[in-house]
């Protein structure tokens, strides 16, 4: 059994990760418009972790050795919410055919938050959509013992699929999106319950 008793019934929590930092970036815009659908679901709440309001430290201690100064308040603001997470939406852009170095670092400053569970992905950029940052992270959280799913949402040419109000033009990107929330909750319910009877072994 596990440690802690799991309420198979209440509400998937789903930790959203945006990964971009930069400035100028388009991730809000499509952030927003992933918030909107996790708000219509009755199966799921979530908690955007944003990773440029929220930065983590980059410098990390050796193996055995305490944290460095300042280290602790920076992971306290992030480290328990991908604790409290059933599950996880990485929201991400492409950066010379891979993912941000931010995402990579909130990766690697964690290690059982990932353990036995989903991650869905959605992607945005130029002419690939994201779907190179999308295909390096794989993984690298399969090595986090994380369940990658197999649908994703990607945006091409993700600048002109948005309207002024950060409506898609494009309902097909709608339709998309519900499928990849159902095969998250499909996932994020059967392993939730799963380590409900079993603790998960990594």
């Amino acid at each position: 059994m596990t440690d802690t008793m799991t309420d198979t019934t209440a509400p998937l929590r789903i930790a959203v990760l945006v990964g971009s930092t930069r400035e100028g970036r388009f991730a809000p815009v499509v952030t927003n418009w992933l918030s909107a659908h996790l708000a219509q679901r009755e199966d799921m709440t979530a908690d955007v972790v944003d990773l440029a309001e929220t930065q983590l430290p980059t410098a990390l201690p050796a193996f055995g050795q305490d944290l460095p100064p300042g280290s602790k308040e920076l992971l306290a603001e992030v480290s328990p919410r991908l604790a409290a997470a059933d599950a996880f939406i990485f929201v991400t852009p492409e950066y010379n055919h891979s993912f941000p170095a931010s995402l990579k670092n909130a990766i690697d400053w964690h290690n059982e938050q990932w353990h036995g569970k989903p991650v869905a992905f959605v992607s945005y950029g130029g002419l690939s959509g994201g779907l190179r940052a999308v295909a390096h992270l794989r993984p690298v959280m399969a090595e986090v013992n994380a369940m990658t799913i197999r649908n994703t949402v990607s945006f091409h040419d993700a600048w002109s699929r948005f309207d002024e109000s950060g409506a898609v033009k494009d309902p097909a990107a709608d339709t998309a999106a519900k499928a990849l929330l159902d095969q998250l909750a499909w996932w994020g319910h059967a392993l939730r319950d799963a380590k409900a009877v079993r603790s998960y072994v990594a």
